[in-house]
Protein backbone atom coordinates (compact mmCIF):
# COMPACT_ATOMS: atom_id res chain seq x y z
CA UNK A 1 0.00 0.00 0.00
CA UNK A 2 1.38 3.90 -1.01
CA UNK A 3 -0.20 6.59 0.41
CA UNK A 4 0.86 10.17 -0.73
CA UNK A 5 -0.88 13.07 1.63
CA UNK A 6 -0.15 16.74 1.66
CA UNK A 7 1.37 18.05 5.00
CA UNK A 8 -1.64 19.50 5.78
CA UNK A 9 -3.02 18.63 9.97
CA UNK A 10 -6.55 17.16 8.74
CA UNK A 11 -4.61 14.59 6.59
CA UNK A 12 -3.42 13.05 9.69
CA UNK A 13 -6.60 11.25 11.09
CA UNK A 14 -7.04 10.00 7.44
CA UNK A 15 -3.70 8.47 7.39
CA UNK A 16 -3.58 6.36 10.44
CA UNK A 17 -7.38 4.97 9.62
CA UNK A 18 -6.00 4.40 5.92
CA UNK A 19 -2.81 2.00 8.06
CA UNK A 20 -5.32 0.42 10.35
CA UNK A 21 -7.81 -0.46 7.37
CA UNK A 22 -4.79 -1.58 4.95
CA UNK A 23 -3.81 -4.39 8.36
CA UNK A 24 -7.24 -6.04 8.61
CA UNK A 25 -5.83 -8.36 6.16
CA UNK A 26 -3.66 -9.67 9.38
CA UNK A 27 -6.44 -10.10 11.51
CA UNK A 28 -5.74 -7.78 14.32
CA UNK A 29 -7.05 -7.24 17.73
CA UNK A 30 -9.13 -3.83 18.60
CA UNK A 31 -5.64 -2.92 20.71
CA UNK A 32 -3.10 -3.56 17.78
CA UNK A 33 -5.21 -1.36 15.67
CA UNK A 34 -4.86 1.36 17.83
CA UNK A 35 -1.44 1.23 18.70
CA UNK A 36 -0.61 1.15 15.72
CA UNK A 37 -3.12 4.63 14.72
CA UNK A 38 -1.42 5.91 17.67
CA UNK A 39 1.66 5.70 16.21
CA UNK A 40 1.23 6.53 12.61
CA UNK A 41 -0.71 9.52 13.77
CA UNK A 42 2.64 10.57 15.58
CA UNK A 43 4.97 9.87 12.89
CA UNK A 44 2.72 11.70 10.33
CA UNK A 45 2.08 14.79 13.01
CA UNK A 46 6.00 15.00 13.32
CA UNK A 47 6.76 15.15 9.77
CA UNK A 48 4.10 18.17 9.55
CA UNK A 49 5.16 19.88 12.41
CA UNK A 50 8.87 19.00 12.66
CA UNK A 51 9.91 18.23 9.12
CA UNK A 52 7.94 20.79 7.34
CA UNK A 53 7.57 23.62 9.94
CA UNK A 54 4.18 23.01 9.39
CA UNK A 55 4.34 24.57 5.86
CA UNK A 56 3.84 23.05 2.91
CA UNK A 57 5.27 19.57 1.79
CA UNK A 58 4.41 16.06 0.66
CA UNK A 59 3.98 12.78 3.64
CA UNK A 60 4.54 9.37 1.73
CA UNK A 61 3.12 6.42 3.91
CA UNK A 62 3.87 2.66 2.84
CA UNK A 63 2.75 -0.29 4.34
CA UNK A 64 3.27 -4.07 3.69
CA UNK A 65 2.10 -7.33 5.54
CA UNK A 66 3.27 -10.44 6.09
CA UNK A 67 -0.13 -12.84 6.11
CA UNK A 68 2.10 -15.96 7.49
CA UNK A 69 4.40 -13.85 9.84
CA UNK A 70 1.15 -11.88 10.79
CA UNK A 71 3.50 -8.58 10.59
CA UNK A 72 3.13 -4.80 9.78
CA UNK A 73 5.95 -2.68 8.37
CA UNK A 74 4.94 1.07 7.77
CA UNK A 75 7.26 3.68 6.41
CA UNK A 76 6.67 7.32 6.76
CA UNK A 77 8.57 9.83 4.48
CA UNK A 78 8.86 13.45 4.32
CA UNK A 79 11.19 15.50 1.72
CA UNK A 80 11.27 17.98 4.64
CA UNK A 81 14.38 20.13 6.69
CA UNK A 82 15.44 16.41 8.42
CA UNK A 83 17.10 16.00 11.84
CA UNK A 84 20.27 16.86 12.57
CA UNK A 85 20.91 14.50 15.85
CA UNK A 86 18.58 11.64 15.63
CA UNK A 87 19.62 9.84 19.31
CA UNK A 88 18.70 13.51 21.09
CA UNK A 89 15.69 13.83 18.95
CA UNK A 90 14.06 10.42 19.79
CA UNK A 91 15.01 10.96 23.74
CA UNK A 92 11.88 11.20 25.42
CA UNK A 93 10.29 14.77 26.15
CA UNK A 94 13.49 16.63 23.94
CA UNK A 95 11.63 18.77 21.18
CA UNK A 96 12.55 21.08 19.00
CA UNK A 97 9.77 23.59 20.01
CA UNK A 98 9.72 23.91 23.89
CA UNK A 99 7.06 24.90 24.64
CA UNK A 100 4.46 23.77 21.96
CA UNK A 101 5.00 20.35 21.91
CA UNK A 102 5.43 17.43 24.71
CA UNK A 103 8.97 15.85 22.99
CA UNK A 104 7.09 12.43 23.20
CA UNK A 105 6.46 11.16 19.85
CA UNK A 106 9.36 9.07 19.12
CA UNK A 107 8.65 7.85 22.43
CA UNK A 108 4.86 6.61 21.88
CA UNK A 109 5.58 5.12 18.45
CA UNK A 110 8.55 2.93 20.08
CA UNK A 111 5.81 1.90 22.96
CA UNK A 112 3.26 0.85 20.71
CA UNK A 113 5.23 -0.74 17.95
CA UNK A 114 8.07 -3.63 18.09
CA UNK A 115 10.43 -1.89 16.23
CA UNK A 116 11.14 1.80 14.57
CA UNK A 117 14.04 3.00 13.33
CA UNK A 118 14.84 7.08 12.10
CA UNK A 119 16.56 7.65 8.90
CA UNK A 120 17.03 11.27 8.42
CA UNK A 121 19.79 13.94 6.70
CA UNK A 122 19.86 17.78 6.74
CA UNK A 123 17.79 19.37 3.80
CA UNK A 124 16.82 15.78 2.93
CA UNK A 125 13.98 14.67 5.10
CA UNK A 126 13.59 11.97 6.74
CA UNK A 127 11.56 8.06 7.07
CA UNK A 128 10.62 6.40 9.91
CA UNK A 129 10.37 2.85 9.76
CA UNK A 130 7.91 0.92 12.06
CA UNK A 131 7.42 -2.76 12.51
CA UNK A 132 4.74 -4.76 14.67
CA UNK A 133 4.36 -8.37 14.97
CA UNK A 134 0.28 -8.92 15.28
CA UNK A 135 -1.16 -11.73 17.37
CA UNK A 136 1.67 -12.04 20.29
Amino acid sequence: MSLEIESDPRNESFARVVVASFMTRINPTLEEVADVKTAVSEAVTNAIVHGYDEGEGRIIIKAVTDVEERTLEVWITDRGKGIEDIKKAMEPMYTSRPGERSGMGFSFMEAFMDQVEVVSAPGKGTTVTMRKKIGR
